[in-house]
């Protein structure tokens, strides 16, 4: 311990029994360690101006006395919460029923965890919960906030800019014009090896049953998939879907209706692709001899279908995690030398990798 140090519990903390003890207050940490109030309060709200030997000598105090700060207190005090908010666009079954979530939900709070930071998890149920929802984060209940799942119509990502908080998208904007960071998956290249994989199958009548097309991600692998069939490609083979296993049913018996003769589909998610071979086994249509099936997402389910799901791998929890490293970058809590850089062609966001999985359904 170092010199000087009185290592005397104040009286009061003394004097109390440990089932009615109270906890300590800062002045007491301070008169127990020795230094002044403005010292402790500097280390306990995270400073890096004091000096490591009284930095020392402080974290004894608090860890002895086991001193809790007043997080109010704190906030009021440094303009800062802790907290990050991840707000999904979408209804409470979505988001508890779909594994991408999970996997988004694990990758940020590990790296909010690692930081010290806290996540609160928030949903949208209607658009009429965006200028609201908008002005709450504004007034100060955040550090910033991290979407997940926005269609177009919300606009959530400009409210939040325009108010002045800070955001971070997972997914590339729809409106080129919002000027925010982003974290996405290489949508557009993921689908088109997709398409071109079919094609090296041998299958000459390939259909897609595409994403929402009010979502980047929608929009993309839309846009991969035409761009991977070149002049294959036909519009009477398009189905969509919301990326829900239900819609995936609805899009394949849609599909088998107007393309009977169709061999091979590519899913723009997994949970679709479940839906539609369901659809495709009941329709007698042998997979992959009759029609060779590739998803998009690799969930844990995939490999557990019958057959095993073909698809196309991202890395959902890598998403989460740069989400919020970006965040806690743009909140000044990364040092330098260790921020991640973009690598968007629009220099805003990140992309990352998405590679094949080949399974046994195509």
């Amino acid at each position: 311990m170092p010199s000087g140090y009185p290592r005397e519990l104040p009286w009061e903390l003394m004097t109390a029994s440990a089932s009615r003890r109270r906890t300590p207050t800062l002045d007491q940490v301070a008169r127990y360690a020795g230094v002044s109030r403005a010292t402790v309060s500097r280390v306990v709200n995270g400073s890096t101006s004091v000096d490591p030997a009284l930095r020392k000598i402080v974290d004894e105090a608090v860890a002895d006395l086991n001193y809790v700060p007043n997080l109010a207190a704190r906030a009021l005090m440094t303009r800062r919460t802790d907290t990050i908010a991840l707000v999904a666009a979408e209804g409470d079954r979505r988001v508890f029923g779909d594994p991408f979530f999970a996997q988004i939900v694990r990758g940020v709070s590990l790296e909010l965890g690692s930081a010290g930071a806290r996540l609160s998890l928030t949903m949208t149920q209607t658009d009429a919960d965006a200028e609201p929802l908008a002005k709450y984060f504004a007034s100060g209940h955040a550090d910033g906030v991290l979407l997940i799942s926005e269609h177009g119509r919300h606009r959530l990502a400009e409210q939040f800019a325009t108010a002045g908080t800070p955001v971070v998208i997972g997914g590339r904007p729809l409106d080129p014009a919002l000027r925010v960071t982003y974290v996405d998956n290489d949508n557009v290249g993921a689908a088109r090896e997709a398409a071109k994989y079919l094609r090296s199958l041998g299958r000459t009548r390939i259909g897609t049953i595409a994403g929402p097309q009010d979502m980047s991600a929608g929009v993309d692998r839309l846009d991969g998939f035409r761009k991977g069939l070149g002049k294959g490609f036909r519009k009477s083979r398009v189905e969509f879907g919301d990326f829900t296993m239900a819609s995936g049913e609805v899009a394949a018996s849609r599909l088998l209706d107007r393309n009977p003769d169709v061999d091979a589909v590519f899913v723009a998610s997994d949970l679709m692709a479940l839906g539609a071979m369901g659809v495709f086994k009941k329709a007698g249509r042998r997979i992959p001899d009759d029609i060779a099936v590739v998803g998009f997402d690799d969930i844990e389910l995939a490999k557990f279908a019958d057959p095993a799901l073909t698809t196309m791998r991202q890395h959902t929890v890598d998403q989460g995690r740069l989400m919020a490293r970006l965040m806690l970058q743009s909140l000044g809590r990364v040092d330098e030398t260790e921020q991640t850089r973009l690598n968007s062609p629009d220099g805003r966001g990140i992309i990352l990798g998405v590679e094949l999985i080949e399974r046994d359904s195509a």
